[in-house]
């Protein structure tokens, strides 16, 4: 395959213009017209489309560009789970533990912070990116390249490299897991459902994130003004989330680099108060780090103690957005700033709160753990940096529910919504300006009914233990199918991890009654609608593929040279109007529906016809001289255009006509000239001036960007609840889809074609 691959970087050159080929032999009468050595531009065309689709979109970084990512990882992802340390020993315990229980909850913190983040995330969950992204739904797009599970969307030009395994490259054992989810439709089904259930469950808990972060904080003004009302804390509350979601557009790396010393800060400030209630209280709680105190506490505690582990998870919650803030930043980055800054920090943190609260006579040091916990004279500062520190926490929820919905719309499980990409720099980094008003709008709801850390926490944690163990199911069948590990090394792995996972579920469902049926509902909200919207485009996929073929299979030359219908659409003569009709081409292969439509009602066609199709790919801007790809097609005076564009590019402008003259007339010339004008002025053959004329003659004419307005209805005959599935997708395609009037084109020149099509 080495030799069929073309580079990233496409110089065209010399090579954007007509070519001799079966299609266009009826047309091109003159060879001048063929590209040099018989160079076939529609292959040459096809190779182009399958390097934008199967381009890799990872980004790799070294040197200072690495420690800058690290930095700014530290900003978003462990504002999080780097707050946790307010609220933990208060969610776990009840009244003032004992010393053997509390040294027991610190060494269930220790290893399971150990266990589950440093080792199975940092080292094993981090590797299984899909090109770059992270979370669930990364994890079953990457088990779709190596495994045949997942339909893909005919509009898209080219074919996906699907990079399966040969048989024989596999063991014996892990052919077998591959082929059975292959052939199994209940697996196919199952790992569907587990990638959109972890998606929907982590941004449930982007709402919840925010409101428990902020609330810890602010509560800790309670305990130098204990008269302080609820509603005060709430209202503080609000407004402080109101504000983190309006910066939001300044992008991930500006809110990053701004939040990154917040975030320092705290985790320094958190590790040196550790230190210093270590050294001045009790230094032999360190004996936690012996794991027989943990399953000593699990055991004397019976029932109690495995109840208590609803709390104490609440120690790595912000673990899941560590992965699905992959795509904004990079493996390696987010390892350094773990490894090297907050794990050890967060350690320091929860060892010295167990000092503190082991020799706290008082009996109330465990209700607020930070705050009583602090060096004496620093409980302002701890209050000002633990406030900052908090609103800092929710980025990490919300840079990952910008992440995942994005992924979710690329597989056709969501509309698209405005999507915004934030640096020209870090590709990955995006915004989502409608997602960012309804979480903004959820959180504050959520603030103002729980209105407090307590009943939060018990609606807490549910979804994150869930998607841990989605994730240890999903990361070890990519072990198996793609890595190629012995399938007894990943069986061993995986039951260590999913036992631990299971433990920690088995607790936190205990809380589904108290609050946290909450979080499971609106994650169910979430993934009906993403398993909704597939279901509704597979079938709009399958109703418009009756409408995709050929050109030659709509239009036919008469015995006077001139268009007629094929007899398929009732063989009439097909009339020319003065000017260039520029169609556009959501496929951007085949005949596009809305020319089928236009031709078929009127009998007529513009002089000129082009067919433009827009190729987003993933880099901020495309060079003007790859941009434009142009072929003939089998009808005369039609070309097809696909403009290749990065997200910074703007295609649809007031002067898209010139633009797209221009390109027609150095692919009829074949001349590298900078206007119409001036490559018109140059000496050709008088096939290529007669074409020539006709272009500019067009042009001059009149300009008319026509598009296709679909209208879906559901087939008579349909069952029931098919059609009540069908007639909710046609709602939210109808609510969601782009209006005329927003895509910038001259309104006066905009001709909009409407036809039915029955799904």
């Amino acid at each position: 395959m080495a030799d069929s691959e073309i580079p990233q970087h496409i110089q065209f050159g010399e090579e954007i213009h007509p070519v001799k080929t079966a299609t266009s032999k009826i047309y091109n009468k003159d060879d001048s017209l063929s590209e040099k050595n018989g160079y076939d531009i529609e292959d040459r065309a096809m190779q182009i489309a399958n390097a934008d689709l199967n381009q890799k979109k990872k980004q790799t970084y070294t040197g200072w560009m690495l420690m800058w990512l690290s930095y700014q990882s530290t900003g978003v992802i462990y504002g999080d789970i780097g707050t946790s340390p307010l609220y933990v020993y208060s969610s776990t315990f009840t009244s003032q533990p004992s010393y053997d229980d509390l040294v027991g909850a610190l060494s269930i913190i220790i290893w399971t912070l150990t266990l589950m983040v440093s080792i199975k995330y940092m080292f094993i969950v981090l590797a299984a990116d899909d090109d770059g992204e992270g979370g669930t739904f990364a994890l079953y797009s990457l088990l779709a390249k190596y495994s045949n599970i997942v339909r893909r969307d005919p509009n898209v030009v080219g074919s996906v490299k699907l990079e399966r395994h040969l048989t024989n490259e596999l063991k014996p054992m892990n052919k077998g897991v591959r082929s059975f989810i292959e052939n199994s439709m209940a697996a196919r089904v199952a790992l569907k459902i587990f990638g959109v259930l972890g998606v929907s469950m982590v941004m449930a808990d982007g709402v919840l994130t925010p409101a428990q972060s902020v609330l810890g904080a602010i509560q800790g003004i309670e305990v130098a003004h204990p008269n302080i009302s609820s509603a005060t804390i709430v209202g503080v509350s609000c407004a402080i989330l109101v504000l983190l979601f309006a910066v939001q557009p300044f992008g991930t790396t500006k809110i990053a680099s701004s939040f990154a010393p917040i975030v320092m800060i705290w985790l320094l400030f958190n590790a040196c108060a550790g230190i210093y209630n270590l050294a001045k209280f009790d230094h032999s709680v360190l004996k936690a780090f012996s794991p027989h105190f943990a399953g000593a506490y699990l055991v004397r505690n019976g029932e109690q103690g495995w109840r208590s582990l609803g709390g104490l998870l609440l120690a790595f919650t912000g673990v899941e957005a560590l992965f699905a803030d992959l795509g904004a930043f990079s493996k390696r980055a987010i390892q350094i700033s773990w490894l090297c800054l907050a794990f050890p920090c967060l350690l320091l943190a929860y060892i010295g709160q167990a000092a503190f609260i082991s020799q706290d006579a008082t009996g109330t040091a465990y209700t607020n753990p930070f705050f009583h916990t602090v060096p004496p004279g620093s409980f302002v500062f701890s209050l000002v940096i633990a406030i900052l520190a908090a609103i800092v926490a929710s980025q990490a929820m919300i840079t990952g529910a910008f992440q995942l919905l994005m992924q979710v719309m690329n597989m056709s499980y969501a509309p698209h919504i405005k999507l915004v990409h934030t640096s020209k720099l870090f590709h990955g980094q995006v915004y989502m300006p409608l997602a960012n008003v309804l979480l903004m709008v959820g959180t504050v709801i959520v603030t103002a009914a729980y209105s407090n850390t307590t009943r939060l926490g018990n609606a807490y944690g549910v979804c994150v233990v869930c998607v841990t163990l989605i994730t240890t199911v999903m990361v070890a069948l990519v072990a198996i199918i793609k890595w190629q590990i012995n399938i007894f090394i990943v069986v061993f792995v995986f039951l260590v991890f999913a036992a631990l996972d299971g433990v920690y579920l088995s607790s936190a469902l205990t809380k589904v009654p108290t609050g946290a049926w909450f979080t499971l509902m609106l994650a169910a909200i979430l993934s009906c609608i993403f398993v909704l919207w597939r279901f509704g485009k597979e079938s709009q996929w399958a109703a418009e593929a009756e409408d995709r073929f050929q050109p030659s299979h709509l239009l036919t030359a008469g015995a006077n040279g001139e268009a007629k219908l094929t007899p398929a659409f009732g063989g009439g003569i097909v009339t020319k109007v003065d000017g260039v009709g520029v169609f556009f081409d959501k496929v951007g292969n085949l005949v596009p529906i809305v020319f089928a439509q236009f031709v078929r009602k009127f009998s007529a066609r513009p002089e000129i016809i082009v067919f433009f199709h827009m190729r987003q790919i993933s880099t901020p801007s495309v060079p003007e001289s790859e941009r434009y790809i142009v072929q003939r097609t089998t009808i005369p005076g039609c070309y097809r255009m696909t403009a290749r564009h990065g997200y910074s590019d703007s295609i649809v402008s007031p002067d898209l006509g010139r633009v797209i003259t221009e390109q027609l007339v150095l692919f009829v010339t074949r001349d590298h000239t900078s206007s119409a004008s001036s490559a018109s002025s140059v000496d050709h053959s008088p096939e290529v001036q007669a074409e020539l004329g006709v272009i500019n003659k067009a042009a001059q004419a009149q300009m008319v960007y026509i598009m296709g307005k679909e209208l879906m209805t559901i087939k008579k005959g349909t069952n029931f609840m098919r059609a009540i599935f069908l007639w909710m997708f046609l709602w939210i395609r109808e609510n969601s889809r782009t209006k005329m009037a927003d895509i910038g084109l001259p309104f006066d020149s905009l001709v909009e074609v409407g036809f039915v099509k029955e799904i």
